[in-house]
């Protein structure tokens, strides 16, 4: 009977830990410090990249993708939120 209680007692402890781990990374999946390193992240490449090809003014251009992850990161959260409302309607 100890023995049960031990192994349930462990299994327990091990899901505490797994759903630790899984909040921890669902946080940083939405936090805006992610956000905003990706988009600098982008800002930066694209930056360089339109440098590189010698396109004219390459740092302006460069707000026009990084802006645009901001906006999709803005808006993906709403289109879920309609998205399962939609889709398990009961």
């Amino acid at each position: 009977m100890s023995n049960i209680n031990s192994e349930i007692s462990a299994e327990i402890q091990k899901l505490k830990e797994r759903n630790e781990r899984v909040e921890l990374d669902k946080a940083w999946e939405t936090s805006k410090i992610r956000r905003g390193l990706l988009a600098a992240a982008t800002y930066f490449v694209v930056g360089l990249f339109i440098v590189s090809i010698n396109a004219p003014n390459p740092w302006i251009n460069a707000l026009i993708p990084a802006g645009a992850y901001v906006l999709q990161t803005l808006t993906l959260p709403v289109l879920k939120k309609w998205w399962s409302e939609h889709k398990y309607k009961k």
